[in-house]
């Protein structure tokens, strides 16, 4: 077997000339940094990892010395991917081998395979290869994602825990594969499709800053199918994991995004062209580009005597006839007993074509096998039998079967021959057919020759009918769409495409053309890389925390300055100090969101009474609740300062009064406002107001995630312009649309307390600030400003700190409210020390109330 040590990763020497060894910081949860000038360690890249479920390569036993032997399968796609990188860059493949390998045999095969063709075999054991692919992959997985839910046991494979923890065991045999090659620093993973979709957890978990690649080869269903996966989150999150995320089509991005907005709570945003996830501060770039074809393959294919000849035989096979060609592997997705049923209707709506017009049927192998597989078999070769009996003719049948497999200059001869290619899969990730199909109509002086041609006469013409539930289908808009379904319809298609002029043949066939030499699979791999390149750039300038466990696991990305608040560290700074401001947002703060009942805890309410009874603390309360329900919740803490609906109320003890931030405002706007509002409230179905006594709110949090989105940025432009001569702000914020008057934040807060212990004569040299937010980045901004003031008094002690490991203006985070509390337990304690007097045993005496 391989090991991390015959490719010689742990000599240091050469490690060293590669990029500067990392120098691991002792604060905890950080991994790691560099010793450079500018914090980013200088990359030279070497090789590109792709990791697939079947490597690149065809295998067979010599019968007479019993060895293996290897030779590249140039059909695969990930072999034909290497086109499209620099000439530099090496290319190792990671995936399984098509035939079983005895375990005695496998060391040698692998390195043999490493050594010849730079593969790293995957040999998975035979119980989890079964139910990982054949289980979990093929009978649950593929169905699903093609829209077909296993209502009942006729209807595909249900979840079955023991195939999906094959799945899992195969996912992570990979991982240890890629690991054993890999330089995580260097090298770039491009994993590619459904087998694989949570390797990018395993990898991630392992090397946090790896430049990660995921394709998906074949449809995301809508978020209605993919809900109903029991796995659902664990597979959303692995693919999270990646830096980029690659897809054929708009239509299957667009599902996945609605997945992470339904389920995960997260919206992308467009920049320049790029659609980007923002996930714990990592940016997961969406890549929308179908995959192309390989120019070369076919035209070397298309110029080849072999297909001269099976061109000649096959004009003189149908001389006379106008041949339509599918291509197809036998699934139940391909729609193939439509097609025929389609041929059915067009010999019987239109007889005149009886014996004029022949359907070829390629059936590539099966991939799978099982029950539906026969079923769908059964059915073609039936459908098939009873068409050809009823309009076949001694000498002629309107269905011709060619069983599988096909070469490929035998089917580029097929595609020479037809006046139309029917692809009418009733679902299909992307499809090839089409393309290959335009490639091989272009043709070649040898082509030419074998069908009869004078290229300097005939324009080159085809005509394709494309479902327009595959892949291809956006790319082709000259081919006839139908929806395969409907039978009627695709008859239709067949009609007009060949009875379809010689002039409209060329125009349609030039645009296909145009479009599919220019984006061959080059071109798609080329593209892809380079945006990968994009997305990892900045890797090196941020620190990274592991968080989570099993598949949930995730990194965090945070600047390099980002640092948890250590109680220790803060306690210090604050026995130091003499005059103290001490600023808590309250909900999400000091008060977990999951709580239904706000009512601030005894715990709370016994902190900060002994915070404020310390005459060197202004301590305040800054939340956008009402003044109302704050002042009674906090009624117990009479030196605790109040600043409630984002400071527009001010109180600096429960003996003082409340002051405005504005002495005089019209609330005229009210009246316009409010009826606006409700109308969008009747409409959207678990939206609610909210009214207080400075602003109004619209909460659409309870609504459909997507309507109440889109609702929200309605309410929002409307009120803009019901709202434009109005001295107030229209915001929209988490879940919300606020309107309030013009200056009231709660930056303006921070600004004023420190002016007003400024004038009082008590300049603050230690300031503590925690919220969580996007009201209390305002708070952080303003602190910021402050700081960077050189007309301003300099604060010796400042803390900004955030609520969670996320993206942020504050230079601190607390993980969760239980840090805040113990952060705050922390000072209280130090404040306690001061004022009690120790025990016996040395240590203060600190009680709270249960």
């Amino acid at each position: 077997m391989l090991s991390r040590s015959c490719f010689n990763l742990l000599n240091l020497e050469d490690y060293a000339t590669v990029t500067r060894i990392p120098r691991v910081i002792s604060v905890p949860g950080i991994i790691s940094d560099y010793d450079s000038d500018d914090g980013v360690p200088p990359v030279c890249r070497q090789k590109i990892i792709l990791v697939a479920n079947r490597l690149p390569v065809k295998a067979h036993r010599e019968a007479d010395a019993e060895k293996w032997c290897f030779e590249w399968d140039h059909d695969a796609l990930v072999l034909q991917l290497k086109d499209g990188f620099e000439p530099h860059v090496e290319v190792v493949y990671v995936g399984c081998l098509s035939v079983d390998v005895d375990p005695r045999e496998q060391d040698e095969v692998a390195q043999l395979l490493l050594d010849k063709f730079r593969c790293v075999p995957t040999f998975l054991p035979p119980d989890i290869q079964v139910n990982f692919y054949h289980g979990f992959c093929k009978h649950y997985l593929w169905p699903l994602f093609h829209y077909m839910l296993p209502v009942t046991g006729s209807h595909g494979a249900r979840f079955d825990r023991t195939t999906w923890r094959a799945y899992v065991s195969a996912n992570k045999i990979f991982a240890d594969r890629v690991i054993e090659v890999i330089n995580p620093d260097e090298d770039y993973v491009w994993i590619h499709d459904y087998h694989l979709m949570i390797l990018p957890t395993f990898l991630r978990k392992r090397y946090h800053r790896l430049k990660l690649g995921f394709f998906l080869h074949s449809p995301f269903p809508s978020s209605e199918i993919y809900r109903t996966l029991p796995v659902r989150e664990e597979i959303l999150r692995a693919l999270l994991n990646c830096d980029l995320v690659g897809f054929h089509t708009f239509d299957y991005a667009r599902h996945f995004l609605s997945c992470c907005s339904r389920m995960l709570g997260l919206d992308y945003k467009s920049n320049r062209g790029y659609i980007g996830l923002e996930y714990y501060g990592r940016t997961v770039t969406i890549k929308i580009l179908p995959v192309g074809v390989h120019m070369g393959q076919l035209k070397s294919a298309i110029s080849s005597p072999e297909t001269a000849t099976k061109v000649k035989e096959l004009k003189e096979k149908f001389e006379g006839k106008i041949v339509m060609l599918g291509v197809d592997d036998v699934d139940m997705f391909k729609g193939i007993t439509f097609k025929f049923l389609a041929m059915e209707q067009l010999l019987e709506q239109r007889p005149y074509w009886k014996g004029n017009v022949v359907l070829v049927q390629i059936l590539n192998p099966a991939r799978s096998s099982g029950q539906d597989i026969q079923a769908v078999q059964n059915e073609i070769h039936m459908v098939a039998s009873k068409v050809n009996r009823k309009y076949g003719s001694p000498g002629y049948k309107p269905i011709v079967l060619v069983n599988g497999p096909v070469s490929t200059p035998d089917k580029v001869a097929y595609y020479a021959i037809s006046e139309c290619c029917v692809v009418n899969a009733v679902r299909d990730g992307m499809n090839l057919v089409p393309y290959k199909y335009t490639v091989s109509r272009q043709g070649s002086p040898e082509l030419d020759k074998a069908l009869g041609l004078d290229a300097s006469e005939l324009p080159r013409k085809s005509v394709i009918i494309v479902s327009e539930f595959i892949g291809c289908s956006p790319s082709l808009s000259g081919a006839i769409r139908v929806n395969p379904w409907n039978v009627e319809s695709v008859s239709e298609a067949m009609s007009s495409a060949i009875s379809m002029d010689d002039c409209e043949k060329h125009l349609r066939h030039e645009k296909h053309y145009k479009y599919v030499s220019s984006h061959d699979v080059a071109y798609w791999a080329r593209s892809f890389d380079q945006d990968l390149e994009r997305a990892c750039r900045d890797h090196f300038v941020k620190r990274c925390w592991g968080v989570g466990l099993g598949l949930g696991f995730r990194v965090v990305a945070l600047g390099p300055n980002f640092r948890k608040l250590s109680v220790e560290h803060i306690v210090s700074s604050y026995e130091k100090t003499n005059s103290r401001l001490i600023l808590l947002d309250y909900d999400g703060t000091v008060m977990p969101e999951c709580r239904v009942n706000k009512t601030p805890s005894h715990m709370v309410i016994s902190l900060l009474k002994v915070l404020c009874s310390d005459p060197k603390n202004v301590v305040f309360i800054v939340s956008g609740r009402g003044k109302d329900s704050l002042g009674k919740w906090f009624a117990p803490c009479a030196n605790l300062g109040l600043s409630a609906e984002h400071g527009y109320f001010t109180r600096w003890t429960e003996d003082s009064p409340w002051e405005s931030c504005l002495l005089a405002v019209d609330f005229n706007w009210k009246r316009m406002t409010l009826p606006v509002m409700e109308h969008y409230t009747a409409v959207t179905d678990g939206s609610f107001i909210e009214q207080k006594e400075s602003a109004l709110v619209w909460h659409h949090q309870e609504a459909d995630h997507y309507f109440g989105t889109s609702q929200a940025k309605e309410l929002h432009d409307h009120l803009e312009n019901v709202l434009a001569n109005e001295p107030v702000v229209v915001k929209r914020g988490q879940h919300i649309v606020e309107v309030k008057p013009q200056g009231v934040s709660k930056g303006v807060v921070v600004e004023n307390l420190i002016a007003t212990m400024q004038s009082r004569g008590k300049r603050p040299d230690f300031l503590l600030c925690i919220g969580d937010d996007r009201s209390d980045e305002d708070m952080f901004e303003s602190i910021a400003n402050s700081i960077s003031n050189p007309s301003l008094p300099e604060i010796a002690e400042v803390f900004a700190c955030t609520v969670g490991q996320k993206p942020s203006m504050a230079k601190y985070y607390l993980d969760d409210t239980d840090d805040v509390i113990r952060m705050l337990e922390g000072l209280a304690a130090a404040t306690a020390s001061r004022q009690r007097p120790k025990s016996a045993s040395g240590l203060v005496s600190f009680e709270a109330p249960l």
